[in-house]
């Protein structure tokens, strides 16, 4: 049997490197540069604080902790918007990493509707 915790924690780490890639890649461009520093910041940061939310001591606190991961997973997903929007980034490139953003805002949303609703 597999543990989702794990699971996702090992997923959200994943999902920096992808991060840590697409920002060395950028084109070397003063927007793509300044664009990239907050996917560089936000992205990488989603894992983080999904690990330091695992280690919450109270249903509260999960709640308040996995909010700032949700923060963060929506902010990369504006980011990464803006990088295909602004045509900084062909929209083939980045479909699979907008798609794996979305994913992981839309599992941390959940997790967030669940411990914010009153305990069964």
């Amino acid at each position: 049997m597999t543990n989702p915790t794990i699971e996702l924690k090992e997923r959200t780490k994943l999902f920096a490197l992808r991060i840590i890639r697409l920002f060395r890649s950028l084109p070397k461009t003063e927007e793509a540069r300044i664009i990239g520093r907050q996917i560089l910041r936000s992205g990488t940061s989603v894992a983080a604080n999904y690990r330091a939310a695992c280690r919450a001591r109270s249903r509260v606190e999960f709640a308040a902790k996995i909010g700032v991961v949700v923060e963060e997973a929506d902010e990369t997903v504006f980011w990464l918007d803006l990088l295909v929007e602004s045509e900084v980034v062909p929209p083939k490139q980045m479909c699979g990493i907008i798609k794996e953003a979305n994913e992981l805002l839309a599992i941390f949303a959940a997790s967030q509707r669940t411990a914010k609703s009153p305990a069964a």
